[in-house]
């Protein structure tokens, strides 16, 4: 099977679609020898580092007309390669529905606040649309919260939309950190939906209490204002890949107070190096037993305070931690989004 995937997300430089991207595709070149998978998208992006040689790089819009990506060119793009699918891993397929398609719906944000998403106008008015007029042969959802969500609010047929867990990637893992300051840790990109405000007032709480810092990793949406400096404030902007799992393993405890989520990846990738993990439960599917949840200021003042001042529950906590995240892979990810392909060239055209 030849697999087209539209890899525009992974033109982003952070965030959950390039890694799901990246990750999902890695996977399943890895796991499929026999198959091919190629990256297609009308802007440049990079090539996800490692590729297999059954993971390849396709092309582009050639002319005017396929600038259209959506309409045209991504179907130009799939008769030149004689591809059997695509997959949109970030709410899209093609508008011409000439090969099944599966898409991948993270979750629902785009539609539930206007305040958490001021520039996704165009995923809100296109994926009901390719819904009501069928044209993703296959859904996947990240976990069952999202898929009834979709289900209900999109009225799908139920057969057709599969949960299937992410995972952290296979390269994250503990390490020994360097020395610093004890500090709590949040992962992810800086923007109203994952309730910093909420963070932050916890935080200075706590810190009254104890010698606790507070790092930001994470790449600042243009809706989310700067954060003015302040003693035991570390905001670090984007972190490359090759310090996620100092800044992971060397945390007193990850926090991720996110007001919705799919699914949750930070939180995979922080238990895979074994933090103590406090989070909103928004994050249940991905956290299961080994999170300590916090849905409000106080309870996340006080979980913070705990986690600076308990280290014998910080270590059983990161027990816990690396446990729940060995149940997740790519590899699975990718087997079970496979089985999704196969279902998806079965029902086309039916």
């Amino acid at each position: 099977m030849r697999v087209a995937i539209e890899a525009a997300s992974l033109a982003l430089t952070s965030g959950g679609l390039p890694r799901y991207t990246s990750e999902l595709s890695l996977a399943l070149a890895r796991c499929f020898p026999a198959d091919e998978f190629v990256l297609i998208s009308d802007q440049p992006f990079p090539m996800p580092p490692g590729a297999p040689p059954n993971l390849t790089r396709g092309g582009g819009p050639r002319n005017a007309i396929e600038r259209r990506w959506w309409l045209w060119g991504i179907t130009s793009e799939m008769r030149r390669l004689g591809a059997d699918l695509v997959h949109g891993p970030d709410f899209a397929v093609p508008y011409l529905g000439r090969r099944p398609s599966v898409l991948t719906l993270h979750d629902l944000s785009p539609w539930m606040d206007e305040r958490w998403h001021q520039a996704a106008g165009r995923v809100k008015r296109r994926t009901p649309v390719l819904f009501d007029l069928g044209l993703a042969t296959m859904i996947v959802t990240p976990g069952e919260g999202v898929r009834k969500q979709a289900i209900e609010r999109f009225h799908l047929d139920s057969a057709r939309v599969v949960a299937i867990p992410e995972a952290a990637p296979p390269w994250l893992g503990p390490v020994t950190p360097s020395v610093r300051d004890p500090y709590v840790l949040f992962v992810g990109t800086l923007e109203p939906r994952k309730n910093l405000d909420h963070l932050l007032t916890a935080w200075r709480a706590a810190r009254r209490r104890h010698p606790i810092d507070l790092v930001l990793a994470g790449r600042r949406r243009d809706d989310f204002p700067p954060l003015a400096p302040e003693p035991g404030l570390d905001v670090l902007g984007e972190a490359p890949d090759e310090q996620l799992a100092e800044l992971y393993s060397g945390a007193v405890a990850f926090v991720y107070p996110s007001a919705y989520e799919g699914f949750g990846l930070p939180v995979l990738e922080a238990m895979q190096c074994g933090a103590c993990v406090i989070a909103s439960s928004a994050v249940a599917e991905a956290g299961g037993d080994a999170v300590v949840y916090a849905d409000s200021v106080p309870e996340l003042t006080e979980a913070i305070s705990r986690a600076a001042s308990q280290p014998e529950w910080v270590a059983e906590r990161r027990v816990r931690s690396l446990a729940r995240a060995a149940l997740f892979s790519w590899d699975h990810t990718a087997r079970a989004t496979y089985e999704v392909y196969l279902e998806a060239r079965r029902r086309f055209g039916k």
